[in-house]
């Protein structure tokens, strides 16, 4: 398991945040979807940022 610092979940947390609310606003905007459907998308999306943000981490910590 890896050790991360609070500032380093704190920028995983912006991201999430920012994808959640990128990826609501695309899919209610043009797909006119029910708010429950938008909102289960979009939390798909900012948890597969953060997934993508810990493989990350991990893959650069192995490399190094």
């Amino acid at each position: 398991m890896t050790t991360t610092s609070s500032n380093d979940w704190a920028d995983k947390a912006e991201r999430a945040i920012a994808t959640f609310t990128q990826a609501f606003l695309s899919v209610f905007v043009i797909s006119d979807l029910s708010t429950a459907k938008t909102a289960m998308v979009a939390a798909g999306a900012a948890l597969l940022a953060l997934v993508k943000a810990w493989a990350k981490e991990v893959l650069d910590k192995r490399a190094a």
